[in-house]
């Protein structure tokens, strides 16, 4: 039986209501990160090594009224940065979105969102990315500091065979797949000429969305999950899972999208000839891929309409499914007392 794990995903709703808002951190250098935010009254603005308030820490930057501020944050290291209203004492904390891997892929952080009763998603606790095969030491010392116990990988065992992970090698963390061919996905994307390509993907990969959510219930460290481009599949994953920690759909396509410009195709797939692996079709998608002008680019992620690929889903969920609890419960077997208890 799952152990009783109310409030692992949403901060805690016993934290002073907040005046700090829009709060963001941005990286200027390996160094130094710009936070930015709204506030009426000066803010404290302190570093901590874990996604809460430190104890007996000095501020870096004190009764900061100008809504920014320059701190010292190294690259190497993932730390975070609490905003503290000096009048009600109420504080934030934030971190930068996109984790800064020399030879990742849109690997990101789901913390700091809007949910349930108005609490945020943890920081710290959910993962989400394209391939890692192309990892250096720096990127693994700092993804070994991030606590990260399970490694779902949504990739298909073609995908698998060539760009295998070494993350959970390198952390002990437990590695969840399953085998699938990669060729109806492919030919369910080719059919649907750009239109609805994500429909059959809420059954292809229910085991997947089933593992991330069983292991997120098991709050058991943070939760990892990945598919080549950390944009499809992942982007599915993740607005189940933001869905049942009731962040709106509008920050979940906010999300989304983003993974337009924070890909790098050249650090998912090893470089590898063609020739050793006949008949995989992700090799040939990227060898051709990187044949085009200017090399391997991420495609925005809208229809030939114009129409986002994950409304699209969304819609077909709900006219499907009658919607995305439903869908949980009657296909991944997640109920409405565990949604609750995330």
């Amino acid at each position: 039986m799952l152990r009783y794990a109310s409030l692992i995903l949403l901060a805690s709703a016993a934290t002073p209501a907040l005046a700090i808002d829009d709060a963001k951190v941005s990286r200027i250098d390996a160094d130094t990160v710009l936070v930015q935010w709204k506030n009426a009254a000066p803010v404290d603005v302190l570093i901590s090594d874990t996604p809460s308030l430190p104890s007996k820490t000095k501020p870096v930057s004190a009764k900061n009224g100008t809504g920014e501020a320059r701190i010292p944050l190294s690259a190497a290291k993932r730390q975070y940065a609490v905003l503290r209203d000096t009048k009600s004492k109420s504080y934030v904390i934030v971190a930068e979105r996109e984790l800064p891997l020399a030879k990742g892929s849109n690997f990101r952080d789901l913390g700091g969102y809007v949910g349930a009763g108005g609490r945020k998603v943890k920081w710290g606790k959910i993962f989400r990315s394209g391939a890692l095969p192309m990892l250096n030491e720096g990127d693994y010392q700092l993804l070994g500091g991030l606590g990260i116990k399970t490694i779902v990988d949504l990739r298909s065992t073609d995908e698998r065979q060539v760009a295998p992970t070494q993350l959970d090698d390198r952390t002990g963390a437990l590695f969840i797949s399953n085998d699938y061919s990669l060729r109806p996905l492919m030919q369910r994307t080719t059919a649907s000429s750009g239109e609805n390509m994500y429909k059959g993907m809420e059954t292809l990969l229910a085991p997947q969305f089933r593992s991330v959510f069983r292991r997120l219930l098991a709050d058991d460290g943070a939760v990892m999950y990945n598919c080549s481009a950390g944009q499809d599949r992942t982007g599915i994953t993740t607005a189940l899972v933001l869905t049942a920690l009731g962040v709106d759909r509008k920050t979940i396509l906010e999300d989304y999208h983003p993974s337009t410009a924070l890909r790098r195709p050249q650090n998912e797939m090893p470089p590898v000839d063609p020739a050793d692996y006949p008949g995989n079709l992700i090799v040939q998608y990227y060898a051709a891929a990187a044949k085009k002008p200017g090399g391997a680019k991420a495609e925005p992620l809208y229809s030939p309409k114009g129409t986002s690929h994950l409304i699209q889903f969304f819609e077909m969920v709900d006219k499907d499914y009658g919607g995305v609890p439903r869908y949980m419960e009657t296909v991944l077997g997640i109920t409405p007392s565990d949604v609750a208890r995330l």
